[in-house]
């Protein structure tokens, strides 16, 4: 969990909150006291991210009375080799602390009386397909938390590699399976505490799109085309980067169905443009489909995990509805926006 808003997510769903690791760069006063028990909810690990949230958690675990879980976010320096937007281990990153602070991070942690440092924590980057990278930083946040063992009696009790295990968006791009990522993590961490005599920590993993990204079908409908001769031909199709931002944001690649002509073997050379005001609102640049026609149905797979959290209502659109289907049963779980919907919390 990021934000408030997730954690009212889970609460209102009844989720174990005390199973919760609650993550983010800059939690304000109010989502900390919403996050710890007593008159807040009670989560169960706050992963804290920098000195300035160190000290105002702090500052609220000791209004409310209580000792809080805590992990400390660390920024191993490890390249992931993903996209530069996905980076968010380096030293760089504008997450956790760096490695030249972690100690003074862990001194002020354990000194505290309101909190209780149980682990470590950091985080590559997002649609990683490189697993050496997680060896790497293994081997660098568990080195130094034997380090502060001797130095300061620090107990490595939990440990979380974070996630970011990418998916195949496109037929080029195999991702290593749960099993690859699982083994890799694991019998690392396993072998560095036992050459380090370290108990075996318990082991956090945050597994991410990798659960559910590849569950999510994308369907638009195909309106005008465009054809410049010797250039480009473009079909617009009736969503675009309110729905999916990660072509426009990352350069991302998808593949695509024309569903309702899966069969046609009349194929051409056409990029899929969103229907929003921004030159950028692309999803798919030079895909090789089916002639296409307005009226047909556009199927991108892969689109079950970011495209929802991150979608908006760009230029007053309304954001669409999502329809669960298994077993050959399609029930609707999210209705389509509408006008009431967009203006609800407009005061005139």
């Amino acid at each position: 969990m990021v934000s408030d808003g997730e954690l009212a997510i889970a609460k209102s769903v009844d989720f174990p909150m005390e199973l919760i690791y609650f993550n983010g760069n800059n939690k304000s006063r109010q989502e900390l006291e919403l996050a710890l028990p007593g008159k807040g909810w009670g989560v169960g690990r706050i992963i804290v991210d920098n000195f300035y949230e160190l000290s105002l958690l702090e500052d609220v675990a000791k209004e409310a009375g209580v000792k809080q879980d805590i992990f400390l976010r660390l920024s191993p320096g490890v390249d992931p080799h993903t996209h530069a937007h996905l980076t968010t281990g380096a030293q760089e990153s504008k997450f956790g602390f760096p490695m030249a602070q972690a100690e003074e991070a862990i001194t002020r942690a354990i000194s505290s009386s309101f909190l209780e440092l149980i682990g470590l924590h950091f985080h590559l980057g997002s649609q990683i397909f490189e697993l050496s990278p997680y060896n790497q930083a293994v081997e660098i946040v568990v080195r130094f938390g034997a380090e502060m063992r001797s130095k300061y009696g620090f107990k490595l009790e939990e440990f979380s590699p974070g996630g970011g295990l990418g998916i195949a968006y496109t037929e080029d791009s195999p991702a290593p399976t749960i099993a690859e990522f699982a083994e890799v993590i694991a019998s690392n961490l396993v072998d560095k505490a036992k050459e380090l005599d370290l108990e075996p920590p318990r082991l956090i993993v945050e597994p991410g799109r990798s659960i559910v990204g590849q569950a999510g079908v994308a369907l638009y409908t195909v309106g005008a085309t465009k054809e410049i001769t010797g250039l480009r031909k473009y079909a617009s199709v009736d969503g675009g980067m309110a729905d999916n931002i990660r072509p426009a944001l990352y350069g991302s690649r998808y593949e695509a169905v024309v569903a309702n002509k899966a069969e046609d073997q009349d194929w051409e050379r056409v990029t899929i443009a969103g229907r929003f005001c921004e030159s950028g609102d692309i999803l798919i640049k030079d895909i090789d489909l089916p002639k296409l026609a307005p009226g047909d149905i556009i199927s991108i797979p892969g689109s079950g995990a970011y495209c929802l959290s991150m979608a908006s209502n760009y230029n007053a659109s309304l954001k669409p509805a999502i329809v669960l289907v298994r077993d050959g049963m399609a029930r609707l779980i999210r209705r389509r926006q509408s006008y009431e919907d967009l203006m609800s919390h407009d005061i005139i």
